[in-house]
Protein backbone atom coordinates (compact mmCIF):
# COMPACT_ATOMS: atom_id res chain seq x y z
CA UNK A 1 0.00 0.00 0.00
CA UNK A 2 3.05 2.74 0.62
CA UNK A 3 4.36 1.61 -2.98
CA UNK A 4 0.51 2.83 -4.86
CA UNK A 5 0.60 6.02 -2.57
CA UNK A 6 3.51 8.40 -4.64
CA UNK A 7 1.40 7.38 -7.84
CA UNK A 8 -1.98 8.41 -6.53
CA UNK A 9 -0.14 11.54 -5.55
CA UNK A 10 1.58 12.43 -9.06
CA UNK A 11 -1.97 11.27 -10.91
CA UNK A 12 -3.65 13.77 -8.91
CA UNK A 13 -1.16 16.64 -9.84
CA UNK A 14 -2.72 19.43 -12.16
CA UNK A 15 -1.25 19.26 -15.82
CA UNK A 16 -1.79 22.81 -16.66
CA UNK A 17 0.60 23.52 -13.59
CA UNK A 18 3.39 21.40 -14.76
CA UNK A 19 3.12 21.48 -18.06
CA UNK A 20 3.27 25.49 -17.26
CA UNK A 21 6.00 25.65 -15.61
CA UNK A 22 7.87 23.25 -17.91
CA UNK A 23 7.46 25.37 -20.70
CA UNK A 24 8.59 28.72 -18.55
CA UNK A 25 11.66 27.06 -17.04
CA UNK A 26 12.86 25.66 -20.39
CA UNK A 27 11.90 29.11 -22.06
CA UNK A 28 14.11 31.01 -19.53
CA UNK A 29 17.06 28.69 -19.20
CA UNK A 30 17.31 28.71 -23.38
CA UNK A 31 16.76 32.28 -23.57
CA UNK A 32 19.66 32.91 -20.51
CA UNK A 33 22.18 30.58 -22.35
CA UNK A 34 21.24 32.84 -25.56
CA UNK A 35 21.25 36.17 -24.06
CA UNK A 36 25.21 35.29 -23.31
CA UNK A 37 25.86 35.38 -26.43
CA UNK A 38 23.38 38.31 -27.22
CA UNK A 39 20.95 36.49 -29.65
CA UNK A 40 16.94 36.59 -28.62
CA UNK A 41 15.12 32.81 -28.91
CA UNK A 42 12.68 35.12 -31.80
CA UNK A 43 16.02 35.92 -33.45
CA UNK A 44 16.57 32.23 -34.08
CA UNK A 45 13.35 31.64 -35.18
CA UNK A 46 13.64 33.92 -37.67
CA UNK A 47 17.16 32.67 -39.14
CA UNK A 48 15.75 29.39 -38.93
CA UNK A 49 12.50 29.91 -41.18
CA UNK A 50 14.69 32.24 -43.03
CA UNK A 51 17.15 29.21 -43.71
CA UNK A 52 14.47 26.57 -43.99
CA UNK A 53 12.12 26.67 -46.77
CA UNK A 54 12.15 25.39 -50.78
CA UNK A 55 11.92 29.50 -51.56
CA UNK A 56 13.38 32.52 -50.12
CA UNK A 57 10.59 33.80 -48.26
CA UNK A 58 9.30 37.61 -47.63
CA UNK A 59 9.19 39.52 -44.19
CA UNK A 60 5.56 39.21 -44.35
CA UNK A 61 5.77 35.86 -44.93
CA UNK A 62 7.99 35.35 -41.74
CA UNK A 63 5.70 37.42 -40.04
CA UNK A 64 2.66 35.55 -40.62
CA UNK A 65 4.26 32.00 -40.00
CA UNK A 66 6.23 33.22 -36.63
CA UNK A 67 3.70 35.99 -34.85
CA UNK A 68 1.75 33.13 -32.86
CA UNK A 69 5.11 32.18 -31.45
CA UNK A 70 6.06 35.70 -30.52
CA UNK A 71 5.26 37.82 -27.48
CA UNK A 72 3.59 40.50 -29.23
CA UNK A 73 2.35 41.19 -33.06
CA UNK A 74 4.93 43.12 -33.36
CA UNK A 75 8.09 41.29 -32.22
CA UNK A 76 8.74 39.79 -35.51
CA UNK A 77 8.60 42.46 -37.74
CA UNK A 78 11.13 44.32 -35.57
CA UNK A 79 13.57 40.73 -35.17
CA UNK A 80 13.78 41.09 -39.29
CA UNK A 81 14.99 44.42 -38.69
CA UNK A 82 17.41 43.83 -36.06
CA UNK A 83 18.97 40.88 -38.31
CA UNK A 84 19.28 43.20 -41.29
CA UNK A 85 20.49 45.83 -38.80
CA UNK A 86 23.16 43.38 -37.99
CA UNK A 87 24.11 42.39 -41.29
CA UNK A 88 22.70 38.53 -40.68
CA UNK A 89 19.88 39.02 -43.29
CA UNK A 90 19.76 40.20 -46.97
CA UNK A 91 16.90 41.82 -48.78
CA UNK A 92 17.35 40.37 -52.45
CA UNK A 93 15.30 42.86 -55.76
CA UNK A 94 12.61 40.64 -55.27
CA UNK A 95 11.99 41.43 -51.60
CA UNK A 96 13.09 37.86 -50.62
CA UNK A 97 14.98 37.42 -47.27
CA UNK A 98 18.26 35.69 -47.03
CA UNK A 99 21.10 34.81 -44.55
CA UNK A 100 24.17 36.24 -44.90
CA UNK A 101 27.38 34.34 -44.24
CA UNK A 102 27.66 35.90 -41.22
CA UNK A 103 23.68 34.70 -40.33
CA UNK A 104 24.23 31.27 -41.41
CA UNK A 105 27.34 31.51 -38.72
CA UNK A 106 25.02 32.77 -36.14
CA UNK A 107 22.44 30.39 -37.58
CA UNK A 108 24.93 27.45 -37.11
CA UNK A 109 25.94 28.86 -33.91
CA UNK A 110 22.86 28.64 -31.83
CA UNK A 111 21.86 25.48 -33.21
CA UNK A 112 24.50 23.85 -31.49
CA UNK A 113 23.88 26.11 -28.02
CA UNK A 114 19.89 24.34 -28.59
CA UNK A 115 21.69 21.12 -28.30
CA UNK A 116 23.51 21.79 -25.47
CA UNK A 117 20.36 23.38 -23.86
CA UNK A 118 18.38 20.34 -24.78
CA UNK A 119 21.35 17.99 -23.55
CA UNK A 120 20.75 20.03 -19.83
CA UNK A 121 17.36 19.47 -20.19
CA UNK A 122 17.21 15.60 -21.67
CA UNK A 123 19.11 14.69 -18.68
CA UNK A 124 18.37 11.30 -16.75
CA UNK A 125 15.35 11.33 -20.07
CA UNK A 126 15.67 8.59 -22.05
CA UNK A 127 14.10 9.38 -25.81
CA UNK A 128 11.32 6.84 -25.23
CA UNK A 129 9.94 8.90 -22.51
CA UNK A 130 10.45 12.27 -23.53
CA UNK A 131 8.60 10.92 -26.97
CA UNK A 132 5.41 9.47 -24.45
CA UNK A 133 5.42 12.55 -22.34
CA UNK A 134 4.83 15.04 -25.89
CA UNK A 135 2.21 12.32 -26.92
CA UNK A 136 0.39 12.48 -23.64
CA UNK A 137 0.59 16.18 -23.92
CA UNK A 138 -0.68 16.37 -27.55
CA UNK A 139 -3.24 13.85 -26.74
CA UNK A 140 -4.53 16.51 -23.97
CA UNK A 141 -4.25 19.29 -26.28
CA UNK A 142 -6.47 17.54 -28.89
CA UNK A 143 -9.31 16.19 -26.62
CA UNK A 144 -9.66 19.92 -25.34
CA UNK A 145 -9.20 21.45 -28.56
CA UNK A 146 -10.08 19.02 -31.30
CA UNK A 147 -7.67 17.27 -33.86
CA UNK A 148 -6.03 19.17 -36.26
CA UNK A 149 -4.54 21.27 -33.21
CA UNK A 150 -3.91 25.02 -35.01
CA UNK A 151 -0.53 25.89 -34.31
CA UNK A 152 0.65 21.89 -33.71
CA UNK A 153 4.02 21.62 -35.33
CA UNK A 154 2.87 18.19 -36.84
Amino acid sequence: MHRTQPSRWIEAQPVGYWSGLAHATVTRHLRDAMARIDVTQPQYWVLNRVNGGPAAPSREEVVAQLTHLADGPHEITRVVDQLLHREWLRIDDGQRLHLTDAGEAARARLRELATEVRTVVHKGISDEEYVAALKVLRKMVANVEGDGVPGSPF
